[in-house]
Parts: structure tokens; C-alpha cells; sequence
């Protein structure tokens, strides 16, 4: 009950980053509850990078930066990385090709027995692993795609060089558990238990699904945004 507290009020700024949080005594008082629950639950509050504890100085709340990454549109990673400008190196970790099989058509929307590209990118920002991107192309539409295109700009070479009409994508987002991949390459937090999983079918104009894609994110890190506009009747 105290670390939820002390969790809301840090995000929703009733306590400001870079201030101080009451002192171990005043929150023992506030929540009346012994000093060694107040510093179990600082510990896991300052594991979770939401404050920063020094030795007898006290308990600062951390600066939360979170990239808004919009759910709405269809955007590249690094048109993101340019409209919001945040420091980003793309890590690519697997690059091969695959033919689609019975379980890979059911998740892809892909035609079995054709040629795939599989590949796997990590995203480093603000110095901490936090991204991970499993992508399938179809081999026969992203043809002579390479792997230093993969860690630039896939888009940037499907549109520009090969001249696709890539039209629209159906997304879904769900909060996932941290499976094993997501703890051997991302750099999560102790308390670290979901990420946030998006996943993307990718179709071109003429309705073909080219891509399938799921980006999975460290949860602290960023903040997923949507407009909406209600409808006139």
C-alpha cells in the first residue's frame, strides 16, 4: 500500500522531481507503519529509477522522460527518432531468411511456403537497451533488402528506392510478461515483470500484408498516445 502510494504521487507530480520525498520518520508517521517498511518500499521505488536515495541526505524523485510514441499513424522508427528528437543507435541482432510455415503464416497473415525475412533489432535510448523489434517481410516484396538498411531505415528503402505504397497497419497493444528474450537483451529494471507489447500487420495499397512486426518496450519508458475526436450526430 505504501509503495503504491508513494508510486502515484511521484507520477502524478504530487511529489516534483528533483524535490525531496518526506523524510523515513515523517513517512512512518504519514503512514503509520514501522521505518523498515518506509525503507523497503524506497528501495524498490529507487530499483524502479523513480528515486534517487543518498545516505543521509534523503530521497530525491527522478526527472521521468518518456517518448511519446503516438498509436495513431503509421510512422517509421526513425521519423520518430527525428520528430521528437531523442538519441537512438538500432542494434541489429538477427538478419535471415525463412520460409513461412503453418505457425508463422497464422501469426504473419503471410502465404504459406513463401520466403520471409526475419529480423530482430534492439534500440539503445538515453544509454539503456529499451526496445525490441521482431520483423517479418515478404522476401518477394522487399527483395535485395541488406542488413545495413535493417539498422538505418527498412521504409526509407521500400519507399524511396523500390517505390512501395505502404498504406495502412492494424495494431494491437497489450501489457505482456518479460519473456526471455526481453530480459537478455533489454535493459530492464530489477522490478521489471511486463513490458508493452505493440503489434503490427503492415499492408501495402493494394491490401497485401508485406509485414508483421511486434516491438516490445520497457513499461517506465515510454507513454503511448492516441487523439481522439468524437463523432457528431
Amino acid at each position: 500500500m505504501v509503495l503504491q502510494d508513494l508510486e502515484k504521487k511521484i507520477l502524478n507530480q504530487t511529489y516534483i522531481e528533483n524535490t525531496l520525498l518526506p523524510s523515513e520518520n515523517e513517512l512512518a508517521s504519514i503512514y503509520e507503519v514501522s521505518r523498515a517498511t518506509i525503507r523497503q518500499a524506497l528501495k524498490i521505488l529507487e530499483d524502479s529509477g523513480l528515486i534517487q536515495r543518498r545516505h543521509g541526505f534523503g530521497s530525491t524523485v527522478i526527472a521521468q522522460r518518456k517518448i511519446l510514441f503516438p498509436m495513431t499513424g503509421l510512422i517509421s522508427y526513425k521519423e520518430l527518432q527525428q520528430s521528437l528528437h531523442f538519441e537512438s543507435q538500432t542494434d541489429v541482432l538477427v538478419f535471415e531468411r525463412l520460409i513461412v510455415t503453418d505457425q508463422l503464416a497464422a501469426i504473419t497473415n503471410f502465404p504459406i511456403g513463401v520466403e520471409c525475412f526475419h529480423i530482430l533489432r534492439r534500440r539503445l535510448v538515453d544509454g539503456k537497451y529499451s526496445i525490441l523489434d521482431r520483423d517479418f517481410f515478404r522476401f518477394d516484396i522487399a527483395r535485395n533488402l541488406t542488413k545495413a538498411q535493417a539498422a538505418d531505415s527498412i521504409y526509407e528503402y521500400l519507399e524511396n528506392e523500390l517505390g512501395l505504397d505502404i498504406a495502412y497497419a492494424q495494431k494491437e497493444i497489450v501489457l505482456d510478461f518479460v519473456n526471455e528474450d526481453d530480459q537478455k537483451l533489454l535493459d530492464l529494471n530489477p522490478t521489471d515483470h511486463h513490458v508493452v507489447s505493440v503489434r503490427s500487420h503492415v499492408y501495402l495499397s493494394d491490401n497485401t500484408p508485406f509485414q508483421y512486426t511486434e516491438s516490445r518496450h520497457q513499461v517506465d519508458k515510454f507513454r503511448f498516445t492516441e487523439f481522439a475526436r468524437r463523432q457528431k450526430h
